[in-house]
């Protein structure tokens, strides 16, 4: 039992591990590398790269929450120019594939960035951001458009064959209808899910703690809702899962994985243990092992109901 096969096939990428740092988390990379050993991670999926930089929405923009956090960051970053110029090379010498997150508030700008990017050889896959809670335009908007979600993956499937995955809000009332849209035309995959919409309020001041109102909820506190969209998916549409939502720990990675997930991404917890994925890759290690198996890919979508 010394050989544990933890790879996982998504598209056209074969990941060594299923462990993936999620989107705005980690940066562009660089940031959290002082603290883990990214060549060990199946995956960095890039902080969002939008065609022009974003400033993003103005403090406060962040707030813990009971078993959580909200944020409204508005999708701040540097545009693809600069990241393509500033952020690559760092890229390029860490041992690990990159997923590049793609955020936009048009469809043609969706397809100008994977345009200018898919030929970098670094960036394995792009994953699609169609379900941004914290921007007024794009992101919430399109998550909740189906015609809109099935016409973007229609037109960056056209123009890559690099691996292409949507990522699907929750805030709609049949995630599976995306899903399968998604599918239909081309994704080959699918991450679910993005944060829940919430709010928080000052009682003294009786003023909302987040300026843009509301924010985007993740942590444990989002893991039941996130897993029962993973396990929704699975039952009805036969697409690749990557799960996001409250995973702190390998038992919550494998509980995912059982629902359905063929991979899933680490957020709130890189700003608790940057270390989080590399002590989760020992740790599935460690449960192949007592359940007898080799191969991890195995226990996807193994629930009994």
């Amino acid at each position: 039992m010394s050989n544990i096969d933890l790879s996982v096939k998504i598209g056209k990428m074969t990941l060594k591990n299923p462990v993936l740092l999620a989107s705005g988390t980690v940066g562009y990379g660089n940031e959290i590398s002082e603290f883990t050993d990214l060549s060990k991670i199946g995956a960095i999926v890039t902080k969002s790269v939008s065609l022009n930089p974003r400033k993003g929405n103005p403090p406060q923009r962040v707030v813990e929450t009971a078993s959580g956090m909200l944020n409204a960051i508005g999708l701040a970053n540097v545009g693809v120019e600069t990241f393509a110029k500033e952020k690559i090379p760092f890229l390029e010498k860490v041992k690990s594939d990159v997923i590049c997150n793609i955020a936009a508030s048009s469809i043609e700008e969706y397809v100008e960035c994977v345009n200018i990017l898919k030929d970098f050889a670094i960036i394995k896959g792009f994953e699609i951001n169609v379900s941004c809670p914290n921007v007024k335009e794009g992101g919430l908007i399109f998550g909740n458009d189906i015609s809109a979600v099935g016409r973007i993956t229609e037109k960056v499937r056209a123009i890559t064959d690099k691996t292409v995955i949507l990522k699907l809000s929750p805030n709609n009332a049949n995630i599976t209808d995306f899903a399968e849209v998604a599918r239909k035309e081309g994704a080959d995959a699918v991450t679910a899910t993005n944060t829940l919409i919430g709010t928080a309020f000052n009682i003294w001041t009786r003023r909302p703690k987040i300026k843009n109102i509301t924010g985007g909820l993740s942590g444990p506190a989002i893991k039941p809702v996130a897993l029962a969209k993973v396990l929704e998916i699975s039952r009805k549409v036969d697409i690749p899962i990557i799960a996001s939502g409250g995973i702190m720990n390998w038992e919550d990675a494998i509980e995912f994985m059982i629902a359905g997930a063929s991979a899933f991404q680490l957020g709130t917890v890189n700003f608790i243990n940057p270390n989080a994925g590399v002590e989760i890759i020992d740790g599935l290690k460690q449960y192949c092992k007592k359940v007898g198996i080799t191969k991890l890919s195995d226990i996807t979508a193994t629930y009994r109901l």
